[in-house]
């Protein structure tokens, strides 16, 4: 788990500015390459200080996987950022007390996270890094399948290596699935980055090299490309992000409502268990962590509402129109994203 999380850093560290150049859905905005690589930072970053890593836990996949994935949804940066971190989240509930991965608990950690990620979204859309989950759990359920549920680290390199060949069919695909790729002859970036992730994975458990060649064919992708999203139309509108303790009724709400003001509201819950809040004349109430990520014509509305429901933490509130260069990245250089040799 260290070993991938680790290599899914530096590798989406190094490729963040490819992925930007052609990150045009659902926004052009550029910057789903430094949102993913920021969300990863965080999750590794996340071991370096906990005990998860080190004491008896760490024999415990799920648990050090849990805790990485606690800190990239608290951090999580953008649509990708916030599906990387709920990818992380569920596919380590299926982990948890395990001491190795194999071929059935990938196979379940993939299905939990394909589940979870399309469930996130209000309005889930084919032809993004959902289609590349999807693809690849299918692939990991086959060869479970095929296999007859072997444990051994014969089956899950089997499985892996179908998981990143499926992966790379669904981001081929991507390009026909949304009209606005497929008029500017691109994959989605986002699509991409999952598929990245997921040859860290094969690339960590069975000691190889990455696939450099998988991206070969991708139209794109090559460094001689434009980037294509600076010649698309502005989006005036904005990114609101937060973390918020709910009730469940005020959770179903907030979605709701965030899906009358805007488009691409993320809701995911953090963490598995509950938090009692007890005033002094009310019983107990249990309430959700959730991050909670929207894009409004204006964040007022959808800022006052959520402080209506609750107080949030990390609430941050970025310009659509232009790449966003946090503070975290600003002095790797004018390009917003780390050089290969900052790792």
């Amino acid at each position: 788990m260290r070993r991938w999380l680790g290599k899914t850093e530096v590798v989406l560290g190094n490729h963040s500015d490819r992925l930007n150049a052609i990150n045009i859905f659902p926004v052009a905005d550029g910057d789903t390459g430094t949102n993913l690589y920021l969300t990863a930072r965080a999750a590794f970053a996340a071991l370096d200080d906990s005990p998860a890593g080190t004491t008896e836990a760490g024999a415990d996949v799920g648990a050090v996987l849990a805790h990485a994935g606690q800190a990239a949804i608290e951090q999580a940066r953008g649509n990708s950022g916030t599906l990387l971190a709920v990818f992380l989240c569920a596919a380590a509930e299926p982990l948890a007390g395990k001491t190795r991965l194999s071929a059935p608990l990938l196979a379940a950690a993939l299905h939990r996270a394909q589940i979870r990620a399309w469930s996130a979204l209000s309005e889930p859309v084919s032809g993004t890094m959902l289609s590349v989950l999807e693809a690849a759990a299918h692939a990991a359920q086959a060869v479970d399948a095929t296999q007859n549920g072997d444990d051994s680290n014969h089956a899950l390199g089997l499985a892996l290596d179908a998981v990143v060949e499926a992966a790379f069919q669904a981001v081929v695909r991507t390009e026909d699935q949304l009209a606005p790729l497929h008029d500017a002859h691109v994959v989605d970036a986002g699509g991409v980055g999952m598929l990245l992730v997921l040859d860290c994975l094969r690339s960590a458990v069975l000691g190889e090299e990455l696939q450099d060649e998988l991206l070969d064919g991708l139209h794109g992708y090559q460094l001689q490309d434009p980037h294509i999203h600076q010649h698309m139309p502005a989006d005036d509108g904005v990114e609101v992000m937060c973390t918020i303790d709910l009730l469940p009724l005020d959770a179903a709400i907030l979605r709701q409502r965030l899906d009358e003001m805007g488009d691409s509201v993320i809701m995911s819950q953090v963490g598995s268990s509950a938090n009692h809040h007890q005033d002094d004349d009310s019983a107990a109430e249990v309430r959700y962590r959730w991050r909670v990520h929207v894009h409004v014509p204006d964040p007022e509305p959808a800022v006052a509402l959520i402080r209506s429901l609750g107080e949030p933490t990390d609430l941050a509130v970025s310009q659509l129109a232009v790449p966003r260069e946090p503070a975290a990245v600003q002095d790797a250089g004018p390009a917003a994203h780390p050089s290969p040799h900052e790792h």
